[in-house]
């Protein structure tokens, strides 16, 4: 594993070099060669959500996250990455989001489990600090619960984020699922049902991306909207190899334009981070 010390040691006694760093990172066009991004997800730690398949603990240790991290962004065909303040400026020191797309979560106070899961704070990123950090757009969660109160208010938040980033005309990544306390649902009727919602909130649609799962019928999910669409991951469990082609055959689909993948590629079965991100790579149309 790497020796982060000398990061400790920045964020101790000069934590200015953070925004410094922000400040001289090189971007890049949102679209490059392809006409698919392949975005790098790690936002889950900032929730409680560090289990992958059976390891309830996998993303515990923020020094093998950061190993991680590093080996997939480093890998050819990688565009970017999605994650909080907190990793986003572990890797701007590193000097490891160079010519990436950088997308900043925004919402990560539904805590999971708890009992306001679903009044889905904005604890992470908002408009200015993504503006100020120079990052490419913001994430949101959108769990819709028809049984949950604090639903309103996340439904509210995400509308003003959207219609605040597209307003300094970055983007507003919306992920929408129709949910309950058991669990969201992933039938394409519910996924179509949180599509419709999630793409009409904010007073403009013309900078939002959906984020969305991918299910059963893709091809009747991907009529339900217009909007580019970037597909998630989510943890394979036991069986990558049938989501893997899933997401391939999903990826033929107009308007999908890539993919967002965290723990599948970060924590596959084998731990050959590097493999399992250029297996993903290999999934993407060439333009």
């Amino acid at each position: 594993m790497g020796d982060y010390r000398w990061i400790q040691e920045i964020r101790a006694r000069q934590p200015e070099r953070i925004a410094q760093a922000a400040a001289v990172r090189r971007r890049r066009p949102l679209l490059g060669e392809r006409d698919q991004l392949m975005i790098i997800a790690a936002d889950h730690p900032a929730r409680g959500a560090l289990g992958v398949g059976g390891r309830p603990l996998a993303m515990g240790s923020r020094v093998e996250l950061l190993d991680r991290l590093r080996t997939a962004l480093a890998r050819p065909g990688v565009d970017g990455l999605l994650a909080t303040p907190d990793i986003v400026e572990d890797l701007l020191l590193l000097g490891a989001l160079d010519d990436k797309v950088v997308i900043g979560s925004m919402n990560r106070g539904g805590i999971q489990g708890a009992v306001f899961e679903f009044d889905d704070r904005f604890t992470a990123y908002d408009t200015a600090s993504i503006v100020r950090m120079r990052l490419d757009g913001g994430k949101m969660l959108c769990r819709i619960a028809l049984d949950e109160p604090g639903t309103a208010a996340t439904l509210s938040a995400c509308a003003r984020a959207v219609s605040e980033l597209a307003g300094e005309g970055l983007v507003a990544m919306v992920e929408p699922f129709w949910s309950r306390r058991s669990g969201h649902d992933l039938t394409p009727e519910g996924v179509i049902r949180a599509i419709s919602v999630g793409q009409g909130l904010g007073t403009t649609s013309a900078h939002t991306w959906l984020k969305i799962p991918v299910v059963e019928d893709m091809e009747r999910v991907m009529r339900a909207t217009t909007l580019p669409t970037l597909l998630l991951g989510g943890d394979p469990g036991d069986a990558p190899d049938l989501a893997y082609a899933a997401w391939r055959k999903a990826l033929r689909l107009p308007g999908v334009r890539g993919l967002v993948v965290g723990r599948a590629l970060l924590y596959p079965p084998d731990d050959d981070v590097a493999a399992a991100v250029d297996t993903a790579v290999a999934m993407l149309e060439v333009s």
